[in-house]
Parts: structure tokens; C-alpha cells; sequence
């Protein structure tokens, strides 16, 4: 497998991944093409093109294809290994498809669901409230059935599970996340450990980045050439980007552990009076 190591892949992302061998990756992230009918859709949706690949196949297709490549990821992944997905909510004609309906039919255990607020609204008329919500998915590989997992440290777990941020803006790639997300997801699932990143939907290679900013190794593959070209690129001048990491790095900071307080007899967030006294680790 070492020839994969700190490699932008150019192929396509289930058949590179059948390649891999079982067991061997610690964490993933990744945000695929979110199949949202590019020929069929209004304005914004006809100009957010992708340079290879279809994204506008039929539902059910598009369902089989996902639940396929995230059970191959989840057999390269270790056990006690996670993955963060990155979907949204969808509208066809009236009828909503939600990236929870085939999570539930893959091989992990779903841990968590967290929202990205993105702060602005892919769609522009009147049909729903404006939607500047996605889904990241927190998937857990149990070791021997066990779906807990660890607990992650208290400077990791204040962040909440809504994160608010917007989306990377001087970018070509027509949907690219901001580098403050894998950012985010490597420091608090690693921590000061390091570990085998993989991001099987690449795109400008935003997760090596930030994987190689934190000292990690990397894995990407995407189907497009240019792409895979504009990854590594960017993974050429990573320094430029130190700034956004430290930023990130600085939020993730408490003054007291939970256990430190209620060692202390501190605030825990217990009822005083009736009332409910809040948490606050800053």
C-alpha cells in the first residue's frame, strides 16, 4: 500500500478503492457529487458543473453507487476508524431525498449528525425557506460490535455539532469545502496522533491539505485529471496555507475539564433552585 501514500489518484472511486487492502486507513472525509440533475435545474444549480463527472443520474442509481463505495471504505478503514460525509438534503419535483436513506444501508454505524450552517443559500426561489444547511456525517467502524467508540477530548467536543462557516469561495472546483472542515475533523478524531487520511471524491484536495498541514499522510482520488492535477498543486504549496490551520487550531482550547470542575465543585451543568445552570468550558 505504499505506493497510495501521499498520492492524488487519478480513477474512478470504487474501482481505486477496490485495489486497497482491508484495514489500513485510520480516517476519511468527503463530500461527493451530490447528483442534483445539473441538465434539469435552474441557473445556479446548470453552472455548478463538475469537469468529469455525472451528476445527474437516476435516484436510485445514484443511492446504490454511494452505499457501494462507502462499504469499500468502510472495509479499507481500521476498526475504531471513522468517516465524515458530507451530503445535503434534496428536492426532485417535490419529493425529498435525504443522504440518511442509504447510510442506513451500509456496514457503519452512524455516530453522529452534524449540520453546517453555510451561511448562504444554494437555491434563490420561494418554493422552501432558503436552504444554507448541509449534513456531515460522523460513521464509526465499531471494534467487536462495540458502536461507542472513545470519547473525544473536552477541547475537541466543546465545537458543538452545528458548525458555522462558509463555503471556500477562490476555488474553481464548483463545490469545494472550506479548509477549516477537515481541519476541524483530523485535529479533533487524531489529535496529536498521526494517521492515513482518505478522501475518495478529491476535488481541488482540500482533506490532503489539511491532512498534510497536520502532519498526517493522505490518500485522494478523484476521476477528473484536472483535478487530481489542481490537488497536487495546491499540496505543493501547503505553507500558504498555515494561517487557516492555526486558526482553527486556536479554537480548540478549554481552561476546565469537565472533570475538573466537578473535582472543584464547580459548574456541571446541574439543577440550582430549579433552574438549570449551564456548562461553559471557555
Amino acid at each position: 500500500m505504499e505506493k497510495y501514500i501521499n498520492k492524488i489518484i487519478q480513477g474512478d472511486a470504487f474501482e481505486t478503492l477496490k485495489k486497497f487492502d482491508d484495514n489500513f486507513i485510520d480516517l476519511g472525509i468527503t463530500s461527493p457529487p451530490y447528483n442534483k440533475g445539473e441538465k434539469s435545474k435552474g441557473w445556479l444549480v446548470r453552472n455548478v458543473k463538475y469537469n468529469i463527472a455525472n451528476d445527474n443520474v437516476p435516484e436510485e442509481v445514484y443511492q446504490e453507487e454511494q452505499t457501494k463505495v462507502l462499504d469499500e471504505i468502510f472495509r479499507v478503514t481500521k476498526p475504531g476508524g471513522s468517516f465524515f460525509y458530507n451530503h445535503k438534503t434534496r428536492w426532485v419535483r417535490g419529493k425529498m431525498f435525504h443522504p440518511i436513506e442509504w447510510l442506513k444501508k451500509t456496514k457503519w454505524a452512524i455516530r453522529q449528525e452534524i449540520i453546517w450552517d453555510r451561511m448562504i443559500a444554494a437555491n434563490i426561489r420561494g418554493w422552501r425557506f432558503w436552504q444554507i444547511d448541509e449534513r456531515i456525517y460522523w460513521l464509526y467502524k465499531p471494534i467487536e460490535g462495540n458502536k461507542i467508540g472513545k470519547e473525544l477530548k473536552s477541547k475537541h467536543a466543546l465545537l458543538t455539532s452545528i458548525w458555522r462557516f462558509p463555503p471556500e469561495r477562490k476555488n474553481e472546483h464548483p463545490a469545494p469545502f472550506p479548509l477549516v472542515l477537515p481541519t476541524r475533523i483530523i485535529y479533533s478524531i487524531l489529535d496529536d496522533k498521526k494517521g492515513i487520511v482518505l478522501d475518495p471524491y478529491v476535488g481541488s484536495g482540500t482533506t490532503c491539505l489539511a491532512a498534510k498541514l497536520l502532519g498526517s499522510n493522505y490518500i485522494g482520488i478523484d476521476i477528473s485529471k484536472k483535478y487530481a492535477k489542481d490537488a497536487e498543486n495546491r499540496l505543493k504549496n501547503y505553507l500558504n496555507y498555515k494561517n487557516k490551520l492555526d486558526e482553527e487550531i486556536s479554537k480548540h482550547i478549554v481552561e476546565k475539564t469537565f472533570a475538573d470542575r466537578k473535582n472543584s465543585n464547580g459548574n456541571t451543568g446541574k439543577f440550582r433552585n430549579g433552574n438549570i445552570i449551564q456548562s461553559k468550558l471557555l
